[in-house]
């Protein structure tokens, strides 16, 4: 198993949640080392948007796999001296059988997984696999078009799709595990302040420590939104339970490798 322990504790510059050419990343991933070096980190993994069984501009296709393997492996040849690098994957859950526990990902040669959830079924068709993931002005969108105005059910269903995936397994990391909040509290104020969404917080979280996992604290989006994921509300209960937690900075960009992150050590250690 990763040692994500080890890392955590010996280290602040750390990232784990690394996303470059081969998904929905904006640089090659040279550049996010050599950018990582400068700045001091010793500790980089890349975790490009798993293939996926739906159609998808933000994940890797299978093709690229190989070459996203290929190129990790030139670049520990040409910089494994100055960092260590990991080669991981972001693994959507879409559904029973199609996600990080599959075979398929099972079989990869990877250092660790990251389990997320961008995509739940439209609520009169659950065939479809619809992204609630990304920028507002894109889910106010689909909430007409795929979700009838319906916020709970998506706010359920998210909750729903993350514990089917926390019982299937196949991975070593939670990846921001209530990211729906943001895009739910912009779409009806205050919903992630209310009682049953707390419980699904809650309940959640309680799955996640039966099951073992390490716990991301995901600071992408803590500069521009006041927001980690976790929400900091959340952070008591992390320490109060000893919650395994890696720190990381969801980074598209190499200038944002370390955005949030010392804010998140800073809040959690206060705690």
């Amino acid at each position: 198993m990763f040692d994500f322990k080890r890392i955590t504790q010996q280290t602040d510059l750390y990232n784990l949640h690394t996303h470059s050419q081969y998904c929905d990343g904006h640089a090659p991933m040279e550049e996010f080392v050599t950018e990582a070096i400068a700045l001091g980190f010793t500790h980089l993994g890349f975790t490009p948007h798993s293939p996926i069984s739906v159609e998808s501009p933000c994940n890797m296709s299978r093709e690229q796999v190989q070459q996203y393997f290929d190129e990790m492996e030139r670049l520990r040849s040409a910089y494994g001296d100055r960092i260590a690098l990991y080669t991981a994957m972001e693994i959507d859950y879409v559904s029973v059988g199609d996600g990080p526990a599959s075979d398929y990902f099972r079989q990869m040669p990877l250092d660790y997984r990251i389990g997320s959830v961008h995509f739940i079924p439209a609520i009169d068709n659950p065939s479809e696999m619809v992204d609630i993931d990304g920028k507002f002005s894109d889910f106010k969108v689909r909430m007409s078009k795929h979700f009838g105005g319906d916020i709970e059910y998506v706010v359920k269903t998210f909750f729903s799709q993350m514990m089917a995936m926390v019982d299937e397994g196949g991975f070593d990391i939670v990846g921001h595990m209530d990211k729906i909040g943001f895009n739910a509290s912009q779409y009806r104020d205050g919903i992630d302040e209310e009682p049953w969404y707390d419980k699904l917080v809650i309940d959640l979280f309680e799955n996640i420590m039966d099951h073992h996992y390490t716990i991301e604290i995901n600071t992408k989006a803590w500069l521009q939104r006041n927001r980690f994921y976790p929400n900091l509300k959340y952070f008591g209960m992390l320490k109060r339970f000893n919650a395994p937690v890696v720190v990381n900075s969801d980074a598209h960009y190499p200038t944002l490798l370390n955005s949030g992150r010392l804010e998140a050590i800073k809040l959690l250690n206060v705690l």
